[in-house]
């Protein structure tokens, strides 16, 4: 089986960087990057300190969910009527948040998506927008990791309801047991963070998002990276492939 760099080397590396004139100076632009993975892979992590490293935005759909929610637009009100029902929200309510966000300035010359397309609906409408701004096909990061690896690490995530913070019991412990170490407040665990409830989103991962994986590899978009191995391992990785394009 080809290594991922062997992947990047031969499909990316013609195209790695490419620039486009404006008034005179060049710009930058990278290719579009889209972070896959079940939930619990460590995905938001590695995309946060890539964009950074990269200069480019991070889009995350629970952000855009969010603050649409939170200024209570046309469409973070479809979005909540969905939310509120314990429903999926539409691809085509999805589809519009994103694609207002990437007609922002500053995705002009890159962007991370973190949690979208999550169907292939969604990857086929993202595409399609792509050839329109001709940005150029995506490279599509998938981090894999067992589900049972998935269902303990996630198990034991806490969380301090006061100020947020983030625990795990395994690899991210609390300095006294049970308390958050900046409030002593004790610590909580999320309903979906529950045995349960983890197994039944990595089922629907499995239904909805997993042939995505399909849809990117027909097109020779997909990059596998091993999500067991340590998260600086794992940005060193994907700093060393993506720093290329």
């Amino acid at each position: 089986m080809a290594t991922a760099a062997a992947i990047w080397e031969k499909r990316f590396h013609h195209r790695k960087q490419y620039r486009t004139m404006s008034g005179g100076s060049s710009t930058r632009k990278v290719l579009p990057l889209i972070f896959l993975g079940a939930p619990g892979t460590g995905k938001g992590t590695q995309a946060v300190e890539i964009s950074r490293r990269m200069g480019i935005p991070h889009i995350s759909t629970g952000a855009i969910f969010r603050e649409n929610v939170r200024q209570e637009t046309p469409l973070g009100a479809l979005a909540k009527k969905f939310m509120d029902k314990g429903e999926l929200v539409s691809d085509e309510v999805v589809n519009k948040m994103v694609m207002e966000r990437l007609a922002q300035p500053d995705c002009a010359t890159g962007f991370l998506l973190d949690g979208y397309p999550r169907t292939v609906s969604q990857a086929e409408a993202l595409r399609d927008v792509l050839k329109q701004k001709d940005q150029g096909a995506p490279v599509v990061v998938n981090l894999k990791v067992p589900y049972d690896v998935i269902v303990n690490r996630l198990s034991g995530r806490r969380t301090c309801p006061t100020c947020h913070r983030v625990y795990n019991l395994r690899t991210k412990p609390p300095s006294r047991d049970g308390v958050c170490n900046a409030d002593g407040t004790e610590l909580a665990q999320r309903s979906d963070d529950r045995e349960e409830a983890i197994r039944e989103r990595l089922i629907a991962y499995e239904l909805l998002t997993a042939p995505l994986l399909d849809f990117y590899r027909r097109i020779g978009s997909l990059l596998q990276l091993d999500g067991e191995q340590p998260p600086e391992k794992i940005t060193e990785e994907l700093g060393g492939l993506l720093g290329e394009i």
